[in-house]
């Protein structure tokens, strides 16, 4: 009988182990799931206020255009290949450009004041901007090809040396007319006209919505020179080109355009 009670024993055993596996496999012992993830974003706006003044050197409170330090670039796609063509323009300013201002200018330096602009980081109603581009100014790194097809695919007319030109035929120019909170991030919706010749009879404006960005404001120095504030403004958007006379098969529609603007207070 000794044998059928270690059977017993040993299925009884087996039992007992068979119901505590089960009971640790309820749901009250499984550790609750992590609550998900809130995806609200983080919205924060500081109060700096950003405006050019009569952007006199030496005065911190009057912000300049670091013009060295910044860019406008441009993108599109070849038609019919997968890379993109990009290219800069060597010559922009922060001006609004009036029809009495749109003149050639003698001169190698900036034509124009850069001061039509104004920006209030928890205002954006305040907040206002002008820019303009001298399309034959445009670089892609191919001398051959910015002297040559991209002037007269672009409307324009050869660089004269020494010469800014900012007259109708050579000028595409931008001017805000609402500026927003992004609601779902610490950008900026902005809503501007492009005004462009292109190819046509006479300039047309289109309004185009874009995203801006504020690198907000932060003290530097290099060297020994002295300590100075710095911030900047990254503007991007699109538009078609064929609104503006623009044929060219090698090229898409549309357009896009990063416009990098750095500031300082020196």
């Amino acid at each position: 009988m000794k044998p059928l009670k270690n059977h017993a024993l040993l299925i009884a055993m087996v039992l007992f182990s068979g119901y505590g596996y089960i009971s640790s496999c309820t749901h009250e012992s499984v550790l609750p799931l992590p609550a998900a993830a809130s995806k609200t974003p983080i919205i924060t706006h500081g109060t700096n206020v950003h405006v050019p003044g009569n952007m006199t050197v030496g005065n911190a409170d009057e912000w300049k255009l670091d013009k060295a330090h910044s860019n406008v670039l441009w993108s599109t796609n070849y038609v019919g290949a997968a890379g993109l063509l990009t290219g800069r323009f060597n010559q922009f300013g922060m001006h609004e450009v009036t029809d009495a201002k749109m003149l050639n200018y003698i001169t190698a330096a900036q034509p124009l004041k850069d001061s039509s602009w104004a920006f209030y980081e928890n205002e954006p109603a305040k907040t206002y901007f002008n820019g303009y581009v001298q399309i034959n100014q445009s670089n892609t790194g191919e001398p051959a090809r910015d002297g040559g097809c991209n002037i007269t695919t672009l409307g324009t007319v050869p660089i004269v040396a020494g010469t800014q030109n900012l007259t109708v035929t050579n000028l595409a120019k931008i001017k805000t007319t609402e500026v927003k909170f992004d609601d779902m991030s610490n950008d900026y919706i902005v809503t501007l006209n492009l005004t462009w010749k292109g190819t046509l009879a006479a300039p047309i404006t289109k309004s185009i919505v874009g995203r801006l960005k504020y690198v907000p404001k932060a003290r530097v120095q290099f060297g020994t020179g002295a300590a100075y504030d710095v911030f900047g403004l990254q503007l991007k958007f699109q538009f078609n080109c064929r609104d503006f006379g623009i044929t060219s098969t090698s090229i898409s529609d549309k357009v896009d355009i990063e416009c990098n603007m750095n500031f300082n207070n020196k």
